[in-house]
């Protein structure tokens, strides 16, 4: 009965891995509690109040073994796969999550109830094409009315609710989501002169990365969204926005988040993305973005083929270690490589590199002449970024003047080079400035000898 019941939850979309339903053991320099992981779908399903889930503290439970001159912290990234973070489950009334769900599981959850598939894709495309986004069985016009009925009973349109939007001076655009839970995820989006508009979506409520100059790092992990999660956020942008800022026409997973520590719902979300009796993105025009999980990046170049951005920061190991504690588990060489293994076979398609640029850490013309080096043999475009100030921030930008060097060399080196500014800073909605910080932070990195005079300028 056991093993009929798990192919059968396998089969509708319920189970992707079953290896993620037993207790991982979550490992850092400190003890973690063991913890029960489910897969994302399960939350949508009657469990037992007896399960224990990790709490919103999550990774930061370890912190406090760790002063701010503390050598490190790097979480433990060892099986990412099965470290989703806490997930928790719906004692309701067993709905789905429409928008959680694949095609082929939506297809087949539609059969299961005595439907056939082309009922599927009508519903399929009253949620995601044709400028319908419905959000109630109100809104699905043409459906067979026995089928709405079914509907109305065992599922559920939405995985977010609405809590407010704000508007910076230039047009940027901040959506706050509350989650079933009570947390809050942040969404922006950002309109453009030339006619494109994107939405930034979070991948998780917080982020494990610690990533020195990023707000939302400060936070550490709470939990990982689901795919249902992630991809409302781009259904409810277009509806709520577009008739003010046209038509979106971009998705960048650069918001809350690490994408890859929450690779199974963000490949999941990207499809359906991408579906064209989805939101039908292109490809090309949905980019997701990773601080450098090697094996994580692997698997998203062979399963995916939506884009890619690395987010880099530093010429060497020992900034990256600093700035990017992730690189102490893969280094730049390692990480590069991969690139340039990986990329070798693929035909006209270039990953996008993002520096942040950190006044007297990372932008030397030597670095520039040093990131020449570095990339070569990679296909690839460089986004020179400016760095977004946040309260507590040791760091500050470099100044235009100086980017503007710094993107001569890499163009006389050969390099194909951009430059982003900061957009939606007045509403914190500008990149690395995301999230709302708890009473327990991430730590503070040592900060090497030769950057100290660099940092106290900054003070």
């Amino acid at each position: 009965m056991v093993l009929r019941l798990s192919s059968t939850m396998r089969r509708l979309g319920i189970i992707t891995n079953p290896a993620a339903v037993t207790p991982t053991l979550i490992s850092s320099t400190a003890s973690f509690a063991r913890n029960l992981n489910l897969p994302s779908p399960l939350r949508n399903h009657h469990l037992t109040s007896s399960i224990c889930f990790l709490k919103s503290r999550s990774l930061l439970s370890s912190f406090s073994s760790f002063s701010s001159s503390s050598a490190a912290y790097l979480p433990s990234l060892d099986e990412f796969a099965s470290t989703k973070g806490s997930v928790r489950a719906r004692d309701d009334n067993k709905k789905v999550v429409l928008k959680g769900m694949s095609y082929a599981s939506l297809q087949e959850w539609v059969e299961s109830h005595g439907f056939r598939p082309g009922q599927a894709m009508m519903l399929w495309k009253r949620l995601y094409k044709d400028n319908i986004w419905a959000q109630d069985v109100d809104q699905l016009e043409g459906l067979n009315k026995d089928f709405k009925r079914m509907i109305g009973e065992h599922a559920e349109f939405g995985a977010l609710s609405f809590k407010d939007v704000r508007s910076a001076s230039d047009g940027t655009r901040k959506i706050l989501f509350t989650l079933d839970d009570g947390l809050v995820i942040e969404t922006v989006v950002i309109p453009c002169d030339r006619g494109r508009t994107t939405v930034c979506v979070s991948s998780q409520v917080g982020c494990a990365m610690n990533c020195q100059f990023c707000y939302t790092g400060r936070m550490g992990l709470k939990r990982n969204l689901t795919a249902a999660e992630i991809v409302e956020q781009a259904v409810y942008a277009r509806r709520l926005l577009s008739h003010e800022v046209g038509s979106i026409t971009n998705v960048v997973f650069m918001g809350m988040g690490e994408p890859f520590h929450n690779i199974e719902n963000v490949i999941k979300a990207a499809n359906i993305m991408v579906d064209e009796n989805g939101l039908h993105f292109s490809p090309r025009k949905v980019t997701v973005s990773t601080s450098g999980l090697v094996p994580q990046l692997k698997r998203f170049l062979r399963e995916c083929n939506c884009a890619l951005a690395v987010s880099l920061n530093a010429t060497t190991d020992e900034v990256r270690n600093w700035i990017m504690p992730i690189n102490r588990k893969y280094k730049l060489s390692l990480l590069l490589e991969t690139l340039r293994e990986e990329l070798s076979s693929m035909h006209k398609y270039k990953v996008l590199f993002e520096y942040v640029m950190l006044a007297g850490v990372n932008d030397r013309m030597e670095d520039a002449r040093r990131l020449v080096e570095l990339v070569q043999g990679i296909p690839c475009k460089i986004n020179l970024i400016q760095f977004n100030p946040h309260s507590g921030s040791q760091f500050i930008p470099t100044d235009e003047d100086k980017m503007i060097k710094f993107r001569n060399v890499l163009a006389e080196g050969g390099c194909t080079v951009l430059m982003r500014f900061s957009r939606g800073n007045d509403q914190m909605a500008a990149c690395g400035q995301l999230g709302m910080l708890g009473a327990t932070q991430a730590p503070v990195m040592r900060v090497p000898e030769q950057f100290r005079t660099a940092l106290k300028a900054s003070v």
